[in-house]
């Protein structure tokens, strides 16, 4: 007989999805933050949609998933005003992010079990939508990233350096003695 998820699991998996949210969130910031403000129409294809478009959809699913996971309640309402600079979606971003991540940590482990509908595809405990988020999240980034050398800019590390932005591994204390 198989037992569902337990209170204890998803407290567990709420912390570890948020924590690796939250850092997600900051690449996400310097990738759409590298967009020029003066070549945010690109699109690499006719079909595509343009970087500014694209920045927008990812910082506005982001917040809202984890509006609706909180809330318990699926509605992608638009917002009242749109950023329109590259800037001022990466500070629309960080505010509504951390807003976001506040309201799912207030969620008590019986909230986090609700099933919750989402649009007749899936009615999952409202936990497991963390995973979604986080892979749509992951998955614009990286198309948005792609955009960003044919604009002119750099691509900032994501998972290690870039060629923009070559890694620099951490001092530690054996480095440190070499190096001295």
């Amino acid at each position: 007989m198989s037992q569902g998820p337990t209170p204890e699991f998803v407290l567990g998996y709420r912390a570890m999805m948020l924590d690796g949210i939250a850092r997600e969130a900051e690449i996400t910031k310097k990738v759409i933050g590298a967009i020029p403000d003066a070549k945010s129409d690109y699109r690499p294809d006719p079909n595509a949609r343009t970087a500014k478009e694209l920045a927008w959809h990812l910082a506005n699913t982001d917040v809202q998933f984890l509006d609706g996971i909180a809330d318990l309640n699926f509605n992608m309402a638009k917002p009242e005003a749109k950023p329109q600079t590259s800037s001022e979606v990466v500070a629309w971003y960080d505010k509504n992010v951390r807003r976001g991540i506040a309201k799912v940590e207030a969620m008590s482990a019986e909230q986090l079990l609700t099933p919750v509908n989402f649009y007749g595809v899936f009615n999952l405990p409202s936990v497991f939508y963390l995973g979604f988020l986080n892979n749509h999240s992951i998955h614009h980034r990286g198309e948005l990233a792609t955009y960003l050398r044919p604009m002119g800019s750099k691509c900032p590390s994501i998972y290690g350096g870039s060629y923009d932005e070559p890694f620099q591994p951490a001092a530690t204390p054996e480095t440190a003695e070499t190096a001295a």
